[in-house]
């Protein structure tokens, strides 16, 4: 019998001392998350960045890639083509050099920051105002990894401010005021994301995935505990006389008895997927290809040397013929090198042409045979199961904004991780890798932390409304804690201070 009452006391003080030391954590990560529903980290989109560039001019451009290469420190294994202002430009990285000189670019100043601020956004040219220079991340840099940057002012009605870098030339942040605010209400306080504590990257890692344990052990002893004294027939003893109630306790904890029934579970899986997010102890492998993987499509790193300005000039005059070009990027599939245009435009298609004969103009794809051979060597010594084209997103492979490239060449293989890769057929590229372990981490995250259910998501606004009504469920199983949690700590304090 005692060691039941103990076991018993052991299961309420951990749910209560918990509960009073991380409850208005827990509740504001629930109502931080119906923020985060409609408004996220602010941003500078791929097709934002694209479409305020100028257009690429075939004209302009007099160096071969492998010559800026060369002048860039290479050889490298990415290479984009882009405008910065009204000149041409090889990005390699953070590494820029201009592709009608050769010549490096250089550290910018402020002036020249200032400049290119006014190309994206060119209708607030004489309102821009140099705001700061910055050497570490402000709030909204921390994912950027493109130190120093210059922060430009807009002087606008939205409050704009224009991020960018020293090195590089590009613009890497854009926020406005009202976003800046949404962030801080949103993201900043869901995800922890203090200055301080993010710069510390494993810490900020740690303290998350810490907090969310004690957020598990929070919710299932107390799950387990509404449970125990769940007793929909009995009569309990409350204010001197006996009533049929479902529950032992009064008031808030009568409430919190409740919804705790009601939303307990939820809360457990939220919390559970929410420290899942955090990819604790490498337990799964990532989706990210093997190098070995990516070396199968190419065939050895990226040669550029059969490439000349002449035919860079061709391949953009080509692609150019069916709207403008904003961005080239040189690919390399089954060691042949391809030209991939892209337009700053919502829902443009990119254009691909062959590197080393752009006269034969914008194909389609890359051969599909190069593709089937790819996948062979990319897992050598396994079988192939099955190699289907989709044409629209699986439960694995998708995208809410519909951004990932379609049609893709899902290659499942017979090994005992049951891989599958994911091939972009017009790019040639592996765009993601599957294994049992990253199918089972999809469903615990991103099933369970954002309800992210093929039959439910594609289905707003029902999917709003149920993740809006279990959260307003999570906030009053808090919230009916926090009275009587302040009140039990205060007896505590004046009894340990009467002493």
């Amino acid at each position: 019998m005692m060691a039941r009452l103990d076991w018993r006391k052991a299961l309420v003080y951990t749910h209560r001392w918990l509960g009073i030391a991380g409850g208005l954590l827990v509740l504001m990560w629930f109502a931080t998350g119906i923020v985060m529903i409609y408004h996220r980290m602010p941003e500078v989109g791929a097709n934002e960045r694209l479409e305020r560039l100028r257009p690429i001019d075939p004209a302009s451009i007099r160096i071969a890639p492998a010559q800026a290469a060369a002048a860039a420190g290479g050889p490298f294994n990415a290479v984009r083509l882009t405008m910065l202002g009204e000149r041409p430009v090889y990005r390699f990285g953070i590494r820029t050099v201009f592709a009608d000189t050769g010549e490096g670019l250089g550290v910018l100043s402020a002036d020249e920051a200032t400049a290119l601020a006014g190309d994206f956004s060119p209708s607030h040219r004489e309102s821009l105002a140099y705001d700061a220079y910055l050497t570490e991340p402000d709030q909204w840099t921390l994912q950027t990894g493109s130190f120093p940057l210059h922060r430009i002012a807009l002087s606008d009605e939205q409050d704009t401010h224009v991020y960018v870098s020293e090195r590089s030339g590009e613009i890497v942040m854009r926020t406005t005021g009202s976003g800046r605010a949404w962030g801080y209400a949103g993201a900043v306080l869901h995800w922890l994301y203090f200055t301080p504590l993010r710069v510390r990257g494993g810490l900020w890692s740690q303290t998350i995935i810490w907090l969310s344990i004690a957020g598990c052990l929070l919710t299932l002893s107390g799950l387990l505990w509404g449970l125990m004294r769940f007793a929909p027939f009995r009569r309990h003893r409350k204010r001197g006389r006996r009533s049929l109630t479902m529950s032992p306790y009064v008031g808030l904890l009568a409430w919190h008895h409740y919804a705790g029934l009601l939303f307990g579970f939820f809360s457990f899986t939220w919390l559970l997927s929410g420290g899942l997010s955090m990819e604790p102890w490498n337990w799964h492998p990532g989706t990210v290809p093997t190098s070995q993987q990516r070396d199968a499509l190419s065939l050895g790193p990226l040669s550029l040397d059969g490439i000349s300005a002449g035919l860079m000039r061709q391949g953009i005059a080509a692609m150019a013929a069916t709207g403008p070009v904003h961005e080239i990027e040189i690919l390399q599939v089954r060691s042949r090198p391809y030209l991939v245009g892209r337009e700053g435009r919502a829902g443009a298609e990119p254009r691909l042409v062959s590197a080393t004969a752009p006269a034969a103009g914008v194909v389609d794809a890359v051969p599909v045979a190069d593709l089937i051979d790819a996948a062979a060597e990319a897992m050598p010594g396994i079988g192939i199961r099955d190699m289907v084209t989709l044409e629209e997103y699986d439960s694995y492979y998708y995208d809410r904004t519909d951004q990932a490239p379609l049609p893709v060449l899902r290659v499942s293989y017979a090994d005992p991780q049951e891989t599958a890769l994911y091939i972009d057929l017009r790019r040639g590229v592996i765009v993601r890798k599957e294994e049992r372990l990253t199918r089972v981490n999809r469903w615990l995250y991103h099933g369970f932390h954002s309800l992210d259910f093929p039959f439910l998501y594609a289905s707003r606004p029902l999917w709003d409304v149920i993740v809006i009504v279990l959260s307003l469920g999570g906030i009053a199983l808090c919230g009916t804690t926090l009275w009587p949690g302040w009140q039990r700590l205060s007896q505590h304090v004046r009894r340990h201070a009467g002493r």
